[in-house]
């Protein structure tokens, strides 16, 4: 691969982990008050991994 291969590669991939997060806090909301005990794991799970996305963007940019 090269390195725009490796680039595109690796921001699909924390793309898709960050969205798969999103959907879990989605998820967590919309069964409340069912589990609301995860909120902050679920929530912590997923501001890392939008900060991770945000902060690859802005080195690769």
């Amino acid at each position: 691969m090269s390195g725009e291969e490796d680039v595109k590669a690796k921001f699909k991939k924390l793309n898709a982990q960050a969205t798969a997060l999103k959907m879990d806090l989605h998820d967590l909301a919309e069964d409340l008050p069912t589990g609301w005990e995860k909120i902050p794991e679920v929530a912590k799970k997923a501001f890392d991994a939008f900060r991770e996305l945000d902060e690859f963007r802005k080195a690769s940019a």
